[in-house]
């Protein structure tokens, strides 16, 4: 059995009197992809928003690494060892994709005076963006304006600024969102390459994607969650075809 890095316990977000989630829980384990799938509304991304501490949650529990971060500041998650991504590429435009990166890898930097260094300074934070530039695929674009790469290349830089940080636990929310066949199957080539060093949840509405990827599959339809299992035992699963996913899968 692999090691679980995150494990949600009954994790519950009211909005008032509106459960976007309501007592979901999932363990993300190493070297394994974890899809939350289902339809608009279902609690998808706010369930996400729990996990990486952008939202408390009014119940419910969050352990990384077996550490308690339930209530946590996104940033202090981030340093424990969680990385995401968001719907919307989160990028600086003006930046070359080298300069994204190493932002991102410097951002581990502990001196309080950091940002009166040069860049060439930073030699760990400098690997560290290396080694994300080659794992994300995008060692040949290092002095592309990442406002001027496609949208599918700027996926790809999200998530090499994401892995810059060196999370063990990656959270990706629609990463494939937009993307033409051409992009989507590099999309999918790098998630293969991060998946045996990581555990990673993903959050996507491309069914064929998801299929390839995910070693265990969470369906979730108004807050709650439906049926978990393998891709097969999903598949096969009534409940799910009629609510989500169609006789054609």
């Amino acid at each position: 059995m692999s090691e679980v890095l995150l494990s949600a316990k009954n994790l519950t977000k009211r909005f008032g009197g509106l459960a976007a989630v309501n007592g979901v829980s999932v363990d993300l384990e190493l070297g394994r992809i974890h899809a939350v799938i289902g339809p608009n509304g279902a609690g998808k991304s706010t369930l996400t928003n729990l996990l990486s501490g952008d939202i408390v949650p009014t119940s419910g529990s969050v352990a990384l690494g077996g550490a308690d971060i339930t209530g946590h500041r996104p940033e202090k998650i981030s340093r424990a060892g969680l990385g995401r991504s968001y719907q919307k590429t989160n990028i600086f435009a003006p930046f070359t994709v080298w300069e994204n990166v190493r932002l991102a890898a410097q951002s581990r930097e502990q001196h309080a005076l950091a940002w009166l260094h040069r860049a060439t300074d930073f030699i760990a934070a400098n690997a560290r963006c290396e080694r994300a530039l080659a794992l994300s695929g995008l060692e040949n674009r290092r002095g592309a304006i990442a406002g001027t790469i496609s949208h599918g290349e700027q996926r790809q830089l999200e998530i090499a600024m994401t892995l810059a940080t060196e999370p063990r636990v990656v959270l990706l929310d629609e990463p494939l969102a937009g993307m033409g066949t051409a992009e989507a199957e590099r999309m999918v080539a790098l998630l293969q390459r991060i998946k045996p060093g990581h555990a990673i949840l993903l959050v996507e509405h491309d069914m064929d994607a998801v299929f390839a990827l995910a070693d265990r599959l969470t369906v979730m339809v108004n807050g709650q969650v439906i049926a978990s299992g393998t891709p097969a035992e999903i598949r096969a699963d009534a409940t799910v075809q009629a609510a989500y996913l169609g006789e054609e899968h």
